[in-house]
């Protein structure tokens, strides 16, 4: 069941990375600490470590020295990651400019609506 929610999660969080330009901190941080119970620390690691050749290499060197990477989940989510960027992406280009920033609104705002009242 972990690694069909973790296949969810890339695929998710690369559709509204192709979508709208988010994906790391705004999806994935989030749905690992509420779907999978992740601690705070060990799902921002785990993200920047996929993220690690891209963008995060020395930010991602301190989560390691830490012990806060999930290797195994971060390896799942990359591979769909991939896969949803490119639908989102695709889908993107068919949107009108002010839905997708709507779009993009109202998933931070749901988000952080979450983040301030949930446990």
């Amino acid at each position: 069941m972990e690694i069909l929610i973790l296949l969810g999660v890339g695929l998710v969080a690369g559709y509204f990375s192709g979508l709208i330009g988010i994906g790391g901190g705004v999806i994935i941080v989030p749905l690992l600490v509420y779907l999978l119970n992740f601690n705070q620390k060990t799902a921002q690691g785990t993200t920047l470590f996929m993220f690690l050749f891209p963008i995060g290499i020395l930010g991602t060197y301190n989560y390691y020295k830490a012990g806060f990477i999930d290797f195994k989940t971060a390896g799942i989510i990359a591979v769909t990651f991939i896969v949803g960027s490119y639908f989102g992406g695709k889908t993107l280009v068919q949107i009108d400019t002010k839905l997708i920033k709507q779009i993009f609104g109202g998933i931070i705002v749901l988000i952080g609506i979450k983040m301030l009242l949930g446990k």
